[in-house]
């Protein structure tokens, strides 16, 4: 069977992570802008990361000889609109229209983001972003406006990235509150509003009859229970559940699932609804689901102190990580790791796609999904990464086979394309299957270079994921 004929080959990136150009022609501050000044004596910041915003038709013309016919990409709210909610900034407009316009010329179908972490500083300032109910028709607006600018030629959107991410760390909207409980709350709240701020996002695509289609996406971190102990296997789904399902079940069913809202009430962490909210979230069903999927992870009942030198399960303890009272997590001896303990587990990622494809029925693609690497030039002048190619084969291989045992499939967008900036590591955890030739403290001259992984991939698309050797 393999990969249907019009299936999408594409690479992903995100707007703060490569545009630079952070405060040029009108472009507000984003939170993401903040964050990276307050580490950029030690890694690279925003300011000008992988200068993108000056040379995208050089970055189209390396995604079109690599053969590519998606690219999933994200737009900086900041630059649409500087304060979040003010006047709109016509040169932001034009840098989008030019990109896209450029994209759809080389044949390059835009998978586009309307928010992935770059929060309009201003709205956090105003009244504390996502925090506040206020936010929700904000976003709403923003959305409205690309949709009116670029909805003629984009065909497929993604509301919010990682939304659960953003739950868990919400200093990514600006949330410094002292108190772990109340922030922790705090962060549900943005969670509460995001969902609406999506179902509503989604409305007002649909009231456009624009002819394209619209869904989340979701970082889904895959959970294999520890044992066949009955508590590690219930321990691993509750994890599993309040991590990933919790929210598409709301994006899909249209209300919060009982389980979530059971959990945070017991932990006094409950975010506050009003009469309507019911209303607002249903009849929102997306038209497909896109994974952010990397990893898979090991699970077990949680084990207190010193107990867990003595644990039952076969596995090797992560001790940086766990949930207390509720789980433990553990290294997986059949997988490797990098140095940043993401394991590499294609297998993985095809169990990943059968559980996400059988609860919801909805078509899939697979917008991130990527390896880690302190990627070097070597001396003649190449990247010889075939730990990443070995990643990549292994991925999709195993979406050949998911789509063979049924999976509706509509995309492959692996991060990233070229090498980011890394949200948390700067330019040494390289992502890109095209290297960027700058250190975290000398952009030099930022010149693109293909990886090896770069020419396996090409390969792999023109024969549309047929790599048997």
């Amino acid at each position: 069977m393999g990969f249907p004929k019009e299936f999408l080959w594409g690479a992903s990136t995100s707007a703060f992570q490569i545009e630079g150009a952070y405060n040029e022609d009108g472009k507000g501050l984003t939170s993401m802008d903040v964050r990276s000044f307050k580490t950029s004596d030690t890694i690279a910041d925003t300011k000008i990361a992988m200068d993108h915003y000056h040379r995208y038709k050089e970055d189209v013309q390396l995604m079109k000889e690599l053969g590519m016919t998606c690219y999933r990409m994200s737009i900086s709210w900041a630059r649409i609109i500087p304060d979040g909610n003010g006047e709109i900034n016509q040169k932001g407009i034009d840098f989008y229209n030019d990109l896209i316009n450029e994209l759809v010329a080389n044949g390059i179908a835009p998978i586009v983001t309307l928010y992935h972490f770059d929060f309009p500083m201003a709205l956090i300032e105003q009244y504390g972003g996502f925090a506040s109910r206020q936010c929700i028709d904000d976003f709403v607006r923003y959305c409205r406006v690309c949709f009116e600018n670029f909805g003629d030629r984009v065909k497929y959107w993604l509301t919010i990235n990682e939304q659960m991410v953003i739950t868990r760390m919400p200093l990514f909207q600006g949330i410094d509150e002292e108190d772990p409980i109340e922030r922790t709350r705090l962060g549900w709240q943005t969670y509460h509003h995001m969902c609406i701020g999506h179902a509503l996002a989604i409305k007002e695509y649909r009231k456009m009859h624009l002819k394209g289609q619209i869904g989340p996406v979701l970082s889904y971190p895959t959970y294999y229970a520890a044992s066949v102990r009955p508590e590690d296997v219930l321990t691993a789904k509750k994890v599993e559940d309040m991590m990933v399902y919790c929210l598409m079940d709301v994006h899909y069913y249209g209300k919060h699932p009982q389980y979530l809202i059971h959990s945070l009430t017991k932990d006094g962490v409950m975010f506050k609804m009003e009469p309507e909210d019911e209303a607002l979230l249903s009849d929102a069903k997306p038209d497909f689901i896109a994974l952010n999927w990397y990893t898979t992870g090991i699970i077990g009942a949680y084990c207190d102190g010193e107990e867990i030198n003595d644990d039952h399960a076969a596995f090797m303890p992560r001790r940086d990580r766990n949930i207390p009272g509720l789980a433990q997590f553990y290294l997986n001896p059949f997988t490797e790791y990098n140095e940043w303990n993401w394991n590499t587990d294609p297998v993985g990622l095809h169990y990943a796609l059968l559980r996400m494809y059988e609860r919801y029925h909805l078509p899939l693609m697979v917008v991130e999904n990527g390896l880690g690497h302190r990627d070097v030039l070597s001396e003649d002048g190449h990247v010889h990464d075939d730990y990443r190619t070995a990643y990549l084969k292994g991925m999709v291989e195993n979406m050949g086979h998911a789509i063979d045992d049924g999976v509706e499939m509509i995309a492959y967008s692996p991060w990233s394309f070229i090498d980011v900036l890394s949200s948390s590591n700067g330019i040494e955890k390289r992502y890109g299957i095209v290297y960027i030739d700058r250190t975290d403290s000398d952009p030099k001259e930022l010149k693109r270079i293909p990886k090896d992984s770069y020419y396996w991939y090409q390969q792999c698309i023109k024969n549309n994921g047929n790599i048997k050797e």
